[in-house]
């Protein structure tokens, strides 16, 4: 485990925002049937997912997100000096797409702009990274926004296309003289990648066909479209997931019960239920989101927490076990007392960059 503490750093908003576009999971009873959409909603909880127009990118829902929370909170953007922007799917090879949300969001020369790719720990991963740099630069406010269009590489023939939804988040974080630790704890199995992947699209694979057929697991789909191994996964989540929650809880001498609330990745509700018992943790403090806007990849975990808290952010300061797993193999865990008024509610928004396209003229 790859472990590292911050006290003089502290969450001070937190926001996110979906597109517009609601998909009831029945919408998807003419493909798959009625009767089989029925057992993935049984099995999963996912009733509905919101997905992002065809000219919206992930920076356009985390654009979103992060312009509300500058606003809301009266932030002058050229005192933000860090700016993160993580995502599986960016809006272009180059230049990254943090530098396009630093332009949108007005903020200052003096001021880092970078993206990491990652998928559903991303948002940990990316808040170490981001306390890490406020510590060892000398600014003091940074932006970390996340963003997922998952919708647009999942086959239209593939049954696990009734499970993502997109969504686009931001949060901001300050360094402060003196504040409860925030701790990490982190893993990587690279030997695993291919288990969560687009296996063609970039330069792997160049040359593989666009046609879709069938694959073992039954589903249709192309080498351009997500596949996942499912049983692998879930092994993974079942054994090496739980593993690092002991391996953290003795390592920093805590217990999961000294939490308010769990927030996990979304995956679906059975891989839930089946790990909060192996982490030995109460189900009563897991809040879902999952079941209204399906698995949010890197957005899941700071989305789930404005659904907690944005609406009913009446109880303060809550202590918080934080953890996303998934995609790379990569897990990790993040700990943190969270002022809940500092939490807004999910927004919606239909809204893209128009002049993110280039004129050839």
């Amino acid at each position: 485990m790859i472990s590292s503490q911050f006290t003089n750093m502290k969450i001070v908003g937190v926001n996110a925002a979906v597109p517009t576009k609601k998909v009831d999971a029945h919408d998807y009873d003419e493909i798959f049937g009625a009767e089989t959409v029925d057992k993935i909603i049984a099995v999963t909880g996912v009733r509905s997912t919101y997905h992002a127009m065809p000219e919206q990118t992930s920076s356009d829902l985390g654009f979103a997100a992060a312009k509300k929370l500058i606003d809301v909170f009266n932030i002058d953007p050229k005192t933000i000096g860090v700016l993160i922007f993580t995502a599986a799917y960016l809006d272009y090879f180059v230049p990254p797409s943090a530098c396009v949300l630093h332009h949108r969001l007005g903020l200052s020369q003096d001021c880092i702009a970078f993206d990491t790719n990652l998928g559903c720990s991303g948002y940990v991963y990316a808040l170490q990274t981001m306390c890490a740099t406020l510590h060892t630069t000398n600014t003091t406010r940074g932006l970390l926004v996340t963003g997922d269009i998952t919708s647009k590489v999942v086959s239209p023939l593939d049954k696990s296309r009734v499970l993502f939804g997109d969504g686009g988040t931001a949060t901001l974080i300050e360094k402060c003289n003196d504040s409860e630790p925030i701790r990490f704890g982190m893993k990587t199995d690279g030997r695993r990648f291919k288990d969560i992947i687009v296996p063609a699209g970039a330069f792997r694979n160049v040359g593989a066909s666009h046609e879709r057929t069938a694959w073992a697991d039954g589903n249709v789909r192309s080498d351009y479209d997500l596949y996942m191994n499912g049983p692998d996964v879930f092994n993974f989540t079942m054994t090496d997931v739980p593993k690092l929650v002991k391996e953290f809880m003795e390592f920093y001498g805590d217990e999961i019960d000294n939490y308010d609330n769990i927030i996990l990745h979304q995956p679906n509700n059975f891989i839930l239920k089946h790990l909060i018992k192996k982490i030995k943790a109460s189900l009563k403090k897991m809040p879902i989101s999952l079941d209204r806007y399906g698995n949010t990849s890197v957005c899941s975990i700071p989305l789930t927490i404005c659904d907690t808290y944005g609406d009913n952010n009446a109880d303060g300061a809550q202590k918080l076990f934080l953890y996303g797993f998934g995609v790379g193999l990569s897990w990790a865990i993040a700990t943190l007392t969270l002022d809940t008024t500092k939490v807004l509610p999910i927004s919606h928004t239909d809204d893209y960059y128009l002049d993110g396209a280039v004129s050839h003229g």
